[in-house]
């Protein structure tokens, strides 16, 4: 029986106008060498690193597995809610992080993980670096094609111009790191806010709070689509049965949920919720480095930063998580018979190198991106995830009058899109 599947994401270019293409046969010869690539990194790190490396390689390969399957982004939830009011995505944010703070609040009372090491969520402070840089963020990922996360997945299935996105993502993080001193130190800024420590509710408290809020914001999304007349979302044909966990499309809420209960593994296993951007920092510093800067004298490689300067990039657990990410996707592409190289637009490849820039400076100053900072700032009761999500939000209604300059399109209310 045939079936058809929706080539869209909300970290890649969305398919605002709906278009389909057949299943196609799996590409095998791909998912083998995935697999023996995937085979001899995680039997390097056992024999290199610490135990911890492995299992976060196959959490990594799951998230970029789930992330594909789903088309589970953030820059088209943003863009789609903020130019014609659908906020069918949003919602599904909504329950990824019911789900994750619900998973989160006992770990981090309690400090459960799989190691010892304790867990400690991401809880950093509220001002004018968070402000700006989470707004700089927002238009970034809107140019860019998408946000960190969505860049890892998209390159893994295998759309050329996040290459370019994810190299000048790595170039605007070190560039940010070495202002970010300015940022951090010069320019007013306010203390973490935790709901659940700062705030004396607690963690039960913390999340009756949190669970109070997802509720509002997807009530608020259902108030604004009835009053714009927002259109749906395409329903997205599949295939069925179990054939659908590998090759079929996944629905939002139930990848929201895999991806929530990811992230308490990784909290568990690291000590830390998941994060990407950090180890951008790391790779384009290292470059520098390689070529006579002198990076180990900023600021931002002060302190505990100094010793992963140092290291090899294998025992950097953001690192590992990363590179699952992208074979993960990869993986899940090829099981769709989905994976190929697409074509360059010299406009598109502007906005890439723009939007890169922008991501990976603004993560920097925002303390993490759409990840780090907005799934897991959230997921550990910070304030300031709260605040990124909102001045991202007005990133990408900045963004909607860039993008048609780049020749990049932007939803129309007479759409109905995927």
């Amino acid at each position: 029986m045939s079936t058809t599947y929706v080539h869209s994401t909300g970290a890649q270019e969305d398919v605002e106008k709906r278009s389909t293409v057949s299943l196609n046969p799996p590409q095998m010869k791909l998912i083998g060498g995935g697999l023996v690539v995937t085979a001899v990194l995680a039997v390097f790190l056992l024999l290199t690193q610490e135990p911890v490396q492995p299992l976060l390689l196959l959490i990594g390969l799951l998230l970029g597995y789930t992330l594909f399957h789903a088309r589970f982004g953030f820059t088209s939830a943003f863009r789609r809610f903020m130019a014609v009011g659908n906020g069918q995505a949003i919602r599904s944010h909504m329950v990824m992080l019911a789900a994750a703070v619900t998973l989160f609040a006992p770990i981090l009372a309690f400090g459960i993980s799989f190691f010892g090491t304790g867990a400690s969520g991401y809880v950093s402070p509220i001002g004018t670096s968070v402000i700006v840089g989470a707004f700089i963020f927002g238009i970034g990922m809107q140019l860019g094609g998408g946000c960190a996360s969505g860049t890892l997945f998209a390159v893994g299935g295998g759309r050329t111009v996040m290459f370019i996105t994810l190299l000048f993502f790595i170039v605007g993080s070190v560039i940010g790191a070495a202002h970010l001193p300015f940022w951090t130190e010069d320019m007013p800024n306010g203390q973490p806010v935790s709901l659940a420590e700062t705030t004396g509710l607690g963690y039960g408290g913390a999340w009756l709070i949190s669970i109070v809020l997802f509720g509002l914001i997807a009530w608020i999304t259902l108030v604004v689509e009835k009053k714009r007349r927002a259109p749906k979302m395409a329903p997205v044909p599949t295939t069925s049965g179990w054939k659908r966990i590998l090759r079929g499309s996944w629905p939002l809420f139930a990848a929201a949920i895999v991806l929530a209960v990811l992230n308490a593994l990784t909290l568990m296993t690291r000590g830390q919720p998941w994060g990407v951007t950090s180890a951008f920092t790391l790779w384009g510093s290292k470059a520098a480095e390689s070529v006579g800067i002198d990076v180990a004298s900023w600021g931002y490689w002060q302190g505990e930063n100094a010793a992963m300067l140092e290291a090899s990039i294998f025992s950097d657990t953001t690192t590992i998580l990363n590179f699952g990410v992208i074979i993960g996707a990869f993986l899940a592409s090829a099981a769709g018979g989905l994976f190929k190289f697409s074509p360059l637009k010299g406009k598109h490849v502007t906005a890439a190198v723009i939007g890169g820039l922008a991501m990976g400076y603004g993560a920097r100053l925002a303390y993490g991106c759409n990840i780090g900072a907005y799934f897991g700032g959230i997921a550990s009761f910070s304030l300031h995830g709260y605040l990124w999500a909102v001045m991202a939000l007005l990133g990408t209604f900045a963004a909607l009058y860039i993008r048609p300059l780049f020749g990049l399109s932007v939803p129309k209310s007479r759409d109905t899109f995927c």
